[in-house]
């Protein structure tokens, strides 16, 4: 073939090839849950799915989503913003707004109670029918308790992913009575499922320190396989210790962190 000919025809092959698969993989999914309340989520798939995850933000968890690549909150959220990289690892990803009557953003006794657990196991049984692959629930910050909660919930998960994960509840929260040390307090000795553990040694946030994770170790006293994985490096921080943009959420080592995760859950 003339030399110009094998240029053209390259050129053509490129312009052919998808340019951008996580945005074509993505769709925002909105369902009725058993309770009445709508429950809107991301939904990416690539063709063969290895597993899903079930991703829970941290903060007050209500991304707004207005489609699947627009929300009005939580863009920088790290397990939001590596929303790609999971997929890239070959897993479903679906990203949990919060649901239609907690629209202006979740407490943590929402995250831990009945309802959102029952949201989410609604969720669960959707992905399921979707692809019938092991579905796991991976949190961060605030977003733990979201991920004990539904697995402590009747959603049939398979597996349990802590990052940077709250133990220490602050004085003034109305949870500091109950639960003083926060995800730790929660009844995880009902937990049997693999679960993960992962933090930055660096966590400069007081309410989320590196540290605890051997108590939520020994918490976890009836799950399959615990493991903790502490990281280190990554950017210098862009926003205050409990905030996305620092070793809190990850910054500049997204990748490894989840590739962590990824590890974990196909061990």
């Amino acid at each position: 073939m003339h030399m110009l000919s094998r240029f053209t025809a390259g050129v053509a092959l490129l312009l052919a090839l998808p340019t951008s698969l996580p945005a074509a993989a993505s769709e925002l999914v909105s369902i009725k849950t058993p309770r009445g309340v709508t429950q809107k989520f991301i939904l990416m798939k690539p063709d063969q799915p290895k597993a899903t995850v079930v991703l829970f933000a941290g903060g007050h968890g209500a991304l707004n989503l207005q489609s699947a690549a627009s929300m009005k909150w939580g863009d920088g959220n790290f397990l939001v913003r590596s929303r790609d990289i999971f997929l890239k690892h070959g897993f479903m990803v679906a990203v949990m707004d919060a649901p239609s009557d907690n629209a202006g953003g979740m407490t943590a006794q929402f995250r831990m109670g009945l309802d959102h657990a029952l949201d989410v196991s609604a969720v669960v049984l959707h992905l399921r029918k979707v692809s019938p692959v092991p579905v796991w629930f991976v949190g961060t910050s605030m977003g733990t308790f979201s991920a004990a909660g539904g697995a402590l919930g009747p959603a049939k998960v398979d597996g349990l992913v802590l990052t940077s994960t709250i133990t220490r509840a602050k004085p003034d929260w109305k949870i500091a009575g109950s639960h003083k040390d926060g995800v730790a307090s929660m009844p995880l000795g009902r937990v049997v499922v693999p679960t993960l553990i992962l933090s930055h040694k660096k966590d400069g946030c007081d309410i989320t320190p590196a540290a605890d994770g051997a108590k939520l170790k020994r918490a976890l006293s009836k799950s399959s396989r615990v493991e903790i994985i502490l990281l280190e490096g990554g950017l210098p921080p862009q926003s205050d210790p409990c905030q996305a943009k620092s070793e809190h959420g990850f910054l500049g080592i997204e990748e490894t962190a989840v590739k962590a995760i990824a590890d974990f859950i196909v061990k």
